[in-house]
């Protein structure tokens, strides 16, 4: 079928389709319910680019079109790929390396003699992308502890978009991504393979990765003792963002560390539950009537 794009002005600018204030507001109030993102009007040529590729993959006339594609029920593939589309996937190893720093020095020494004790240690990277920050962390773990994978600890790593799960999981990584490994790390993370390297099985045995919609329910029974939630929360409300500090607060062990995005702050009822030990790092304040598990 031949594709009969439509074309306007809005903005003075040329557009190959059609996108009304209606069909902006429909893929905005989606993407809300589903999955947290924030679409303010200003973002409305974001999302028109954004998603031009999805309308041509599909053969689709116009937005309208596409909208009709998302609110059926067989929709939810595309919901995946709508999510994939707005939101930014772009991300390296040791990113914001301060973090990372300060498991290593200030956490791992206690993290290790809890081990050691025969207690379980918990690390959860939320937002793992294709898995380079929860392999950065195993390198802190592993660098620290080398007898980790024999003790009971264990980084879960999840993520809300699937294919940067599956991606994540096998552990394989472009050549030009070890640029970022600092290179004290490299032999510790990195065996070659045919198109660029693959992450050691020691690391890979350290975590397990999942898919996890944020803004959704969590499974997770038991407390973390260090959550890493970094660039992920930009893409809430203020509301929303709040909501999400004060439940990382509620499951974090007494004591437990929380690692924020640079640009990310912490806001609402959480403020109250965490003091600032770092550099957009923060240790849970225990309160009376905490509830801990083991």
């Amino acid at each position: 079928m031949t594709n009969q794009r439509h074309a306007n002005m809005q903005g003075g600018s040329h557009l190959e389709y059609t996108f009304t204030d209606r069909e902006f507001q429909m893929i905005a109030e989606l993407a809300k319910q589903h999955y947290g993102l924030h679409l303010q009007p200003s973002k409305k040529p974001l999302v028109y680019s954004r998603l031009t590729k999805r309308l041509r993959a599909l053969d689709l006339r116009d937005f309208e079109s596409y909208c009709t594609v998302l609110l059926q029920p067989q929709g939810q593939e595309e919901k995946t790929h709508l999510l994939s589309a707005l939101t930014t996937n772009v991300t390296h190893f040791f990113r914001e390396r301060h973090h990372f720093s300060y498991l290593r020095e200030k956490l791992m020494p206690g993290l290790i003699a809890k081990a050691k004790a025969g207690s379980a240690v918990r690390i959860w990277s939320s937002a793992c992308s294709a898995g380079q920050e929860a392999f950065s962390i195993a390198a802190m773990v592993l660098d620290a502890c080398p007898e980790a994978t024999r003790l009971n600890i264990k980084i879960l790593a999840t993520d809300v978009d699937a294919q940067m799960i599956q991606n994540a999981r096998r552990g394989q990584y472009d050549s030009d991504q070890s640029e970022a490994i600092p290179d004290e790390y490299k032999a510790l993370m990195l065996q070659d393979n045919a198109t660029g390297f693959q992450m050691k099985p020691e690391l890979q045995a350290l975590v397990t990765f999942g898919e996890l919609n944020l803004i959704k329910d969590w499974p997770m029974r038991r407390l973390f003792d260090v959550i890493f939630c970094r660039n992920a929360a930009i893409y809430f409300d203020k509301p929303t963002q709040s909501h999400l500090w004060q439940r990382f607060a509620d499951v974090l062990q007494n004591d437990g560390h929380l690692m924020i995005g640079h640009s990310e702050r912490l806001a609402g009822p959480a403020e109250a539950m965490f003091r600032n030990v770092g550099i957009t790092t923060y240790q849970r304040i225990p309160r009376n009537g905490d509830k801990i598990l083991p």
